[in-house]
């Protein structure tokens, strides 16, 4: 009886280790999982207060990454599409002070196509975050005003320089 015993003595060590090393990463795993929530539940809550417009004005390359900074202290004034509103909710929500922007005469703006010039490329229309150009391939392309945020993601891309930002009124 005692052959048989040490004939699994090999077999029960390796499964004692891999019970032990599979505990191990089990108990790891639980730290980092319960670490992980909290941090990204803020930053999925602050996102969730943003336009989500993805327009890269605030400097980030969309409102999540945005998001996340504000999360680690950035200011909460920097996403000109939610404006004033947008940063006092974010202040109430993770109760600071309201940063509004340094320059409150700042211009609001809107993109304009100079349609006689307009090639119809419509690589405006991909670049554009909101929507707010119309037009069709091969055509001519227009902006709809209202829709606008002003991010110029359009005036890099146009191969004829034929978008400008015009101003539309000045902040009070």
């Amino acid at each position: 009886m005692s052959v048989q015993i040490l004939h699994l003595l090999p077999s029960v060590l390796t499964l004692g280790l891999v019970c032990l090393l599979l505990g191990t990463c089990t108990a790891v795993l639980h730290v980092w999982v319960s670490r992980q929530p909290e941090s990204d539940s803020l930053i999925d809550r602050v996102n969730e207060l943003l336009p989500q417009i993805q327009c890269a004005q605030c400097g980030f390359p969309g409102c999540r990454p945005y998001a996340s900074a504000i999360a680690n202290g950035e200011r909460l004034d920097l996403c000109p599409p939610g404006g004033e509103t947008t940063a006092r909710r974010l202040a109430e929500f993770l109760d600071r002070p309201v940063q509004l922007p340094v320059d409150p005469t700042t211009l609001d703006a809107v993109a304009q196509i100079d349609e006689s010039q307009c090639v119809g490329c419509a690589l405006c229309i991909q670049a554009c975050p909101v929507d707010a150009i119309v037009g069709a391939d091969r055509y001519m392309h227009t902006v709809i005003k209202k829709h606008c945020t002003g991010c110029e993601l359009c005036v890099p891309v146009c191969p004829v320089d034929c978008i400008d930002l015009v101003a539309t009124h000045a902040h009070a």
